[in-house]
């Protein structure tokens, strides 16, 4: 009567580092966007006779990176990103460099914790840039020595991976890396990138004072870059064994834009690209034609983003040769997080993404690519983030990305503008609606909806969930990431609350949780309109005061017998009195009877007003009410006091949890949503 989930339901939610049993690995060539693009280009021997016959420095100079001796790079650099940096610099000094030690790399394994051997790592790392950008504004030996330092302690490190995606724990049982078989992980390619692009700047200082450092650089990106990625067809995110996901483009990016600055063989260069740009190409072959990251705007930055610049590298490594910004799906996945865009800091966040703006993201690099497409909407909604007292870019970002937006005088000089925010928007790959009154305006309510299966990247059992927003900011609400641990990619994930159907805005027939994996997915009933297949609700839609229904059969979410149905219906509309107005109705018809409940999850202040509910936060307000069709239905109110850094940082002390308890084989009920302030 029940399905059962696929055998490999936690298949995009688990680490992989090692193949499992039987798992096939083909590394046969692969033709995806790019090879539709660019063809035979792309490949290894057009390569050689292109990229392969230029001078290593001159392929150096092709992806701008300023030496220290390009003095007016760095003296017309932003001043107040350099104030800020040299000030965070100068705090830094004469204190020890963060232990990494092996200790915090084993809890990982001991007791499941990842974040404080992370945060060692990151502290590292923001100090090596703080460090290196001082030292090419200053020139002075201080920095200069300073920045060294900070090669030697990474270098030293015995491991560049986390210990959370290393593989000699899953290979040989060790708590600790395998110095003998580095793994090649995100921080890896971090750490790589970061220590080239030092090595270009502050190279010709640390020839004359430093004799031996840039060698060692070589040699430790040799051992844990550079030979693991010619020779391994056994890592998960080249897509050989598996499906991808963002540690694809992060980590190719940041290999090759290394492989630039460091290697002196341009026949090198151009055989590390050939596959690379085959490994990328299976990451674009994965992205939906409506440019829909199912990840979520928080993975956008370090999944499409980094796709983006890793594919500006290859424009400039080639001369222009290898050009992406006419490849349509490179054109839409571009404007995924604008169409996003809730408001100020605010977003629709689904899967492991966080609701709020932290504040340090790459605004530099939309800001670029509108400009390369002219999408004149995607580099306005760049530039809304763009604040002239505030840095261009934070450390927080890493040393490429600051650099690269130091460089750009066209994103120093940008001025404010007003975000697009498009009045509907409907991604029917991932099955997301966002729907607001009026284009380009944050007042009154904006209702964000979402079906989609239980098999996507990051998944979060959100099928059927909602989440609304007045004047911007979140009221009813997805919950987001908590901090990582090593429960989160594991078997227990859905033990973790916040990835829990229960804690969404979704109903829990005979209170159930929604299954796992691709067997539990929703279904798509009537479409709405919106971008990128309609740039705006019909004239016939908005003569009505609503948009066209979305509806959807969420039973294929949950483990119920075939037949059942639950049915889920979003409208948006005007109240009598002209403000805002959703209503989301649910119909229901099961074999069995049973008790059953409706949840919507509140962030703010929730105050009991009859038998509705007001919630309140940062002067947003909205009256929620609901009914059987026979009778006002009030909920009860479970209060989560939240204890995760991460999840206070979003939602403040706590979240509430409105339960509404209903019944029956057959039924129904309405939830309307109201704008107060």
């Amino acid at each position: 009567m029940t399905r059962n989930p696929d055998a490999d339901a936690l298949s995009r939610v688990s680490a992989h580092a090692v193949p499992p049993p039987g798992a096939a690995v083909d590394a046969a060539e692969f033709r995806g966007p790019l090879f539709t693009a660019w063809g035979p280009a792309m490949r290894e021997d057009a390569l050689r006779a292109t990229v392969g016959r230029a001078a290593p420095e001159t392929l150096r100079d092709r992806v701008a990176i300023p030496s220290i001796e390009r003095r007016n790079a760095w003296t017309q650099a932003d001043p107040i990103t350099i104030e800020r940096i040299l000030a965070a610099a100068a705090d830094d000094l004469g204190r020890p460099w963060p232990d990494a030690l092996g200790s915090l790399f084993a809890r990982y394994v001991r007791d499941g914790d990842r974040a404080t051997y992370e945060r060692a790592v990151s502290d590292r790392q923001e100090r090596l840039t703080r460090a290196v950008v001082a030292a090419a504004v200053t020139e002075e030996p201080a920095w200069i020595d300073e920045a060294a330092d900070g090669v030697v302690v990474l270098c030293e490190q015995s491991t560049w991976s986390l210990p959370a995606h290393d593989d000699a724990h899953p290979r040989r049982g060790f708590v600790l890396p395998d110095v003998a078989s580095p793994y090649l992980d995100l921080v890896a390619g971090e750490i790589v990138a970061q220590l080239a692009v030092a090595d270009r700047i502050l190279g010709p200082r640390w020839d004359e004072s430093w004799p031996g450092l840039r060698e060692r650089i070589r040699h430790e990106a040799e051992l844990r870059v550079f030979t693991p990625f010619e020779t391994r067809d056994d890592l998960w995110w080249l897509g050989y064994w598996r499906d991808v996901n963002n540690w694809n483009p992060w980590i190719l990016g940041n290999v090759i834009l290394a492989a630039v600055l460091l290697l002196d063989d341009a026949d090198r260069v151009a055989r590390l690209l050939a596959r690379a740009l085959d490994s990328l190409d299976r990451y674009l072959a994965e992205l939906p034609a409506d440019g829909a990251i199912d990840e979520g705007v928080a993975y956008w930055w370090n999944g499409a983003g980094r796709m983006l610049e890793m594919l500006d590298t290859v424009a400039a490594v080639t001369g222009g040769g290898l050009d992406a910004t006419g490849i349509p799906v490179v054109a839409e996945v571009l404007r995924f997080p604008m169409r996003m865009h809730l408001g100020g800091a605010w977003y629709v966040n689904v899967a492991d993404g966080w609701a709020r703006s932290r504040g340090h993201e790459p605004w530099q690099l939309p800001f670029r690519w509108g400009g390369l497409t002219r999408d004149a909407r995607v580099t306005e909604w760049a530039r809304a983030a763009r604040r002239p007292d505030a840095p261009v870019a934070e450390a927080a970002g890493g040393l490429p990305r600051l650099v690269r937006a130091l460089a750009d005088a066209a994103w120093r000089d940008a001025v404010p503008a007003a975000a697009p925010l498009p009045a509907a928007v409907w991604l029917p790959s991932v099955q997301v609606l966002v729907r607001r009154a009026a284009a380009g305006s944050a007042t009154g309510l904006a209702l964000a909806a979402k079906g989609g299966t239980n098999d996507e990247n990051h998944n979060h059992k959100d099928l059927g969930s909602f989440v609304v927003a007045a004047g911007g900011r979140q009221l009813l609400v997805d919950v987001g990431k908590p901090t990582y641990t090593a429960q989160t990619f594991g078997a227990e994930r859905y033990l973790i609350r916040a990835m829990q159907s229960g804690w969404h805005s979704a109903p829990a027939p005979f209170g159930l949780e929604q299954g796992e994996g691709p067997a539990y997915a929703a279904r798509v009933i009537a479409a709405p309109r919106g971008e990128p297949g309609s740039a705006r609700p019909s004239d016939r839609d908005a003569e009505a005061g609503r948009s066209a229904e979305f509806e959807l059969e969420l039973a294929g979410a949950y483990p119920l017998p075939a037949g059942d149905s639950w049915r889920r219906t979003f409208r948006f509309g005007a109240s009598d009195a002209g403000a805002d107005r959703i209503e989301v109705v649910d119909r229901w018809r099961l074999t069995e009877d049973g008790a059953h409940r409706i949840h919507l999850i509140a962030g703010g202040e929730v105050t009991p007003a009859g038998d509705a509910v007001e919630v309140e936060a940062d002067g947003r307000r909205i009256r929620i009410a609901a009914d059987d069709g026979s009778a006002p239905v009030p909920p009860s109110l479970e209060v989560w006091e939240l204890d995760d850094p991460e999840l206070v940082a979003v939602w403040g002390p706590r979240l509430t949890r409105l339960v509404y308890e209903v019944g029956g084989r057959t039924g129904g009920f309405a939830t309307v949503i109201e704008e107060l302030s």
